[in-house]
């Protein structure tokens, strides 16, 4: 969702002149788009405005540099990252990125820094211009649901991208046929809660997430439609029967579960069970068995035991991944979570995250080496890193490498995988399409 926000953000600037630059000490206005999600992420932020900082002072001689900081850590900590970086000019959050213009004439006019981080009553996206694609992209992603009510106790979505909005389904209609004439083929829909998308037509019917990946794939030129981040909470039995009934919809979900412990899942207000997570994948499976399932996991949340992450190994043996995201509990300021007792000590973290990625690493290994053989539709994206050689993803993700002519460059080709790695294929054409 930020790689779509940075590239609105482009798209509004433009209308006052802005197009981006390769450096950022050619620049003379930097924005960082930021993320909240740990506290990893939101401290690189301050490093490398300490980074930027330099490059302001030094821009001074010649130009005004003006420097931003976007997204949720704008939103999160507003006039705490100006007393902390009092050299950065404007701070905006995620719901409020359309007003840049208007921040920038702000700074231009005067001496002080520019703080946005209110929720506009009007939605953003009434506000933006009809969006860019990079010249040659085969691949796009759409924003379609932002925010969320599930209030996850370790999360700070609820407060920092407010809650859950979903925008009408004829603006998104109409979105995706203007990436379609620029010549993408395959869309990425987002959403906090991507899945919760309730898009109210202009005749005043609410549609869901599988309505609106119906209506898509009438589109001419959309060959690949994907979703992402689902919440097992709301997935329903039309988006099952969707990806049952559209070839346009890919045969991959992202389907985060957190721990695979009853009790860890209550206590981070998922409101669900692990044999309820475990059922729908069963339907998934049922409506489209060669569907293949990723994950996020959390290890070390408060008051994990031995025995709730042995519940999380357990679950993942059971299910099969193609690929997961793991990580250690991280305490975020203003959740509930971070101000538990029960704190899980930093080694025992290290080590339960280290066993989970193992078994996971295991099982994206065979999932990619059980493709090697098979014939796969692949969307031939970019040029690979050997001469010859393009790039592309599977309908399950994996990066895709084949020796191909770039005529086929944005083109779904077959290919014939002949290797497997841990992050990769390898791929060869059937001799028809090469010659």
């Amino acid at each position: 969702m930020n790689v779509y926000d940075s590239a609105r953000m482009a798209d509004v600037l433009a209308g006052v002149g802005y197009a981006p630059v390769a450096t950022a000490a050619e620049a003379d206005l930097v924005i960082l788009n930021t993320c909240h999600i740990r506290e990893k992420a939101a401290e690189k932020i301050y490093s490398e405005l300490g980074r930027l900082r330099r490059l302001k002072a030094d821009a001074k001689s010649s130009r005004t540099m003006i420097l931003a900081v976007a997204g949720c850590v704008a939103q999160a900590e507003g006039a705490e990252l100006l007393a902390r970086a009092p050299f950065v000019d404007i701070v905006v959050g995620p719901q409020a990125y359309h007003r840049l213009p208007e921040l920038i004439a702000r700074v231009h006019r005067a001496a002080g820094a520019a703080l946005e981080t209110d929720f506009p009553a009007e939605p953003k996206f009434d506000a933006l211009p009809k969006p860019a694609v990079e010249p040659g992209a085969a691949s796009a992603f759409l924003t379609i649901q932002e925010g969320c009510d599930k209030f996850c106790t370790f999360c700070v979505v609820p407060y920092t991208r407010g809650a859950e909005y979903s925008r009408p389904i004829d603006d998104v209609v109409r979105e995706a046929r203007t990436y379609a004439q620029q010549g993408v083929g395959e869309l990425t829909l987002l959403g906090q809660n991507v899945n919760a998308y309730a898009g109210m037509s202009e005749c005043g019917a609410y549609r869901g997430l599988a309505g609106l990946v119906r209506a898509l794939a009438e589109i001419e030129g959309i060959a690949r439609i994907r979703y992402t981040t689902s919440h097992p909470r709301d997935h329903d039995e039309a988006l099952i029967r969707a990806h049952a009934d559209v070839a346009q919809l890919m045969p991959h979900v992202h389907l985060p579960i957190q721990s695979g412990s009853d009790r860890i899942l209550e206590a981070m207000n998922r409101r669900h069970r692990a044999d309820e997570y475990r059922h729908l994948i069963d339907r998934l499976r049922a409506a489209r068995p060669d569907i293949a399932l990723s994950s996020d996991f959390i290890v070390g949340y408060p008051g994990e035991t031995d025995r709730d992450f042995a519940a999380t190994l357990n679950l993942v043996e059971a299910v099969g991944y193609a690929q997961a995201y793991s990580f250690k509990y991280s305490p975020r300021p203003g959740t509930p979570a971070a101000c538990e007792p029960n704190q899980v000590p930093e080694p025992v973290k290290n080590e339960r995250l280290q066993a989970l990625q193992d078994l996971l690493g295991r099982q994206q290994q065979a999932f990619n080496l059980s493709m090697v053989g098979r014939e796969l539709p692949v969307l031939l994206e970019s040029h690979g890193r050997k001469p010859g050689q393009l790039l592309g993803r599977s309908p399950y993700m994996q990066a895709v490498h084949v020796e191909a002519p770039d005529a086929l460059l944005r083109q779904v080709v077959t290919v014939r995988i002949t290797a497997a790695g841990p992050n990769s294929l390898a791929a060869s054409l059937p001799a028809a399409v090469f010659n």
